[in-house]
This record gives C-alpha cells, sequence and structure tokens, in this order.
C-alpha cells in the first residue's frame, strides 16, 4: 500500500482543528509534524487532531506528537486532543483522547476562559504606544500590575524590532498562565533577530539584550511566512 497523508487544517483560532486523512507511517510521519508546528504557530488555546480517517500503519509513528510536546513545551505551550486514535494511545500529561471533534469541543466549553489577547498592528512607530498601554491595562485586570512596568518595556522593544527592521503587519498576543505573563510578536520577516553589541557611543541596538535581562526566558521560531518572537515574565 502505497504511503500517502493528507493533513488539512479546518480552522485556527480560537481552537485549531487539524484533519488527517490517509496513511501514517515512517514516510508520512514528517507531513504530520509540519502541519502540527504551522497549527501551533498562532497560539490557539487548544489543538484538535482528527485522525478518523487515518490509518496508523505503524504504532511509533504517534510518537511524534509527544516528541513536539516537548519541543513546544516553553512555547507555545498549548494541548493537544487526537480524535478518532482507536486503540493507538500515547501518554503525556498535555495530550488528551477524545471520541469525535465535537465532544472535544464540548470539553473545551467547559475549561476555564484563558486569559490572552491578541492584537494586529501595524508597522509604525505608534505601534509602541498602543502596546504599552494595552499591557499596562491587561495587567491591572488581570490583578498583575507589579509586573505591568517590566512586561510593557519587554512588548516595546518586541514592537519596535518589527517596526525598525521587519516592516510588515504584526501580531501581538498577551497571555497570563501559570503565574508567567506570555509576550509574543509574529510578523512576516524571516529576518531572524540577534542581539547586538553596540558601542557606549551608540544610542541604539541594545532592545534584544534588554529583552534577554528582563525575561524568564525568550525564543525565535522562523515559519514559512515569517517568524515568531516570544518572551516569559514571571509574576510575584
Amino acid at each position: 500500500m502505497s504511503s500517502q497523508l493528507v493533513c488539512r487544517p479546518e480552522r485556527d483560532l480560537p481552537v485549531a482543528v487539524l484533519q488527517v486523512r490517509g496513511r501514517l507511517d515512517s514516510l508520512t510521519v514528517n507531513a504530520l509534524r509540519t502541519a502540527v508546528r504551522r497549527c501551533l504557530a498562532p497560539q490557539p488555546e487548544a489543538l484538535i487532531v482528527d485522525l478518523a480517517g487515518t490509518k496508523v500503519a505503524e504504532p511509533d509513528a504517534l510518537d511524534i506528537i509527544p516528541d513536539l510536546m516537548g519541543e513546544t513545551a516553553e512555547w507555545p505551550n498549548v494541548p493537544v486532543i487526537l480524535c478518532g486514535a482507536g486503540e493507538q494511545q500515547i501518554s503525556h500529561p498535555h495530550v488528551a483522547y477524545a471520541d469525535s471533534v465535537a465532544g472535544a469541543m464540548t470539553d473545551i466549553a467547559d475549561e476555564p476562559e484563558p486569559r490572552r489577547i491578541r492584537v494586529r498592528l501595524q508597522p509604525v512607530p505608534d505601534a509602541c504606544r498602543q502596546v504599552r498601554q494595552l499591557v499596562v491595562q491587561a495587567c491591572a485586570s488581570w490583578q498583575a500590575s507589579e509586573a505591568a512596568s517590566t512586561a510593557s518595556l519587554v512588548a516595546t522593544e518586541l514592537v519596535a524590532n518589527v517596526v525598525r527592521h521587519a516592516h510588515t503587519t504584526m501580531e501581538f498576543t498577551l497571555g497570563l498562565r501559570d503565574n508567567r505573563i506570555c509576550l509574543t510578536v509574529r510578523d512576516g520577516s524571516r529576518l531572524l533577530p540577534r542581539p547586538a553589541d553596540p558601542s557606549l557611543t551608540e544610542s541604539g541596538g541594545r532592545g534584544l539584550r534588554l529583552v534577554r535581562a528582563l525575561t524568564q526566558s525568550w525564543g525565535v521560531h522562523p515559519y514559512a511566512d515569517g517568524k515568531v518572537v516570544w518572551t516569559h515574565l514571571g509574576v510575584a
């Protein structure tokens, strides 16, 4: 039997659904890996993988899911729900199972509303002011005002980097989970940021060094249509 796998995203936000059809084996597992990573990029609240029309020819092929959970544990840290997997189940704290997509959606609807805000911004200087205001207001509403100053400074640097270098529309995401504030900027440029080493007389070039100094962790993920820069800050 020939190996063929079709992975089709059905929706992306707030919950992503990926429909998988065909034969899952060692030859097609990379197609599933690529599709899952692409679905995780927008930071959905959860990813539902519909395997109802999939023949899992090699049980080890499903190990790609816990592997991806390990790779994406820092960011975007999105739970995955497998539907129609039958007896082919794996054990992982961030992987759940459901009989159908409808059942999985019902289970997700019963979960508490996540604390997350998304906005699209144009690559103009005023975007920095907008994002500072948004962060301060969100931190106040989430009873995390003690982190507002640092979070707004980091957000400003991330957005300013897009304004100065990427020159594309960006999506800014602010979330609070597990007592950590996550700041994410996704833009349409594949030019990866890298910390500069400016001289004492230069006025700029220290943005990413500042981000690195003020956050618990940060990273960059390139994608076919651009990149994502993310950071985590602890909330006292």
